[in-house]
């Protein structure tokens, strides 16, 4: 009968891979992503195969006893992970290259999306206090904040729309005969 029991020593090794590879995994160079990939992949082909026991026989009926052969299903699984990872190495890097021709660098940019993200954590942050100085709410004032990701195509901050439209307002029902900066003709 085959000992099945983990070695301390893969276990650790293990532990390191995949450590290592969801650290650089969660990097924004796309190289460092493809290298902590291919360390994620070769932690778990080694964890698979201490799942299936330690080695063994061939599993070939005739030439080895029944309880003494190596189990080939973990093998299998692994054979097949090493050319699905070998696959999307090969991807990573290339896209990892190509990035790097049109931008100098393979870092991966924020999107809109990451900077709406970003911005309502910050919202929900300054939210948590709840009144300022002049007693307004933080979210009464959240409209006056300028929001870069709108896609309204209206560059300027609302407060600034606010006073542009007051003086539109007060121009046009101003009297002619007054001067304009308030006194009388």
């Amino acid at each position: 009968m085959i000992d099945t029991t983990p070695s301390l020593a893969l276990l650790v090794l293990v532990a390191v891979l995949v450590g290592t590879g969801v650290t650089l995994v969660l990097e924004r160079s796309l190289s460092r992503v493809a290298i902590g990939a291919c360390l994620l992949t070769y932690g778990v082909n080694v964890m698979i195969l201490m799942a299936g026991g330690r080695a063994g026989g061939p599993p070939i009926i005739g030439q080895t006893e029944v309880e003494d052969m190596s189990d080939p299903l973990p093998q299998a699984m692994v054979l097949t992970s090493i050319v699905i990872g070998l696959a999307l190495t090969a991807f990573m890097l290339a896209m990892s290259y190509r990035t790097w021709q049109l931008n100098g660098n393979d870092e991966v940019q924020d999107d809109r999306e990451d900077r709406r993200i970003a911005l309502a954590a910050n919202h929900d942050r300054i939210n948590a206090r709840t009144t300022d100085d002049i007693g307004e709410t933080t979210a009464e004032r959240a409209d006056d904040f300028y929001d870069e990701t709108s896609a309204a195509g209206n560059h300027e901050m609302p407060a600034r729309v606010k006073a542009k439209e007051k003086e539109k307002e007060r121009r046009e029902n101003a009297d002619p005969l007054e001067d304009p900066k308030g006194g009388a003709r």
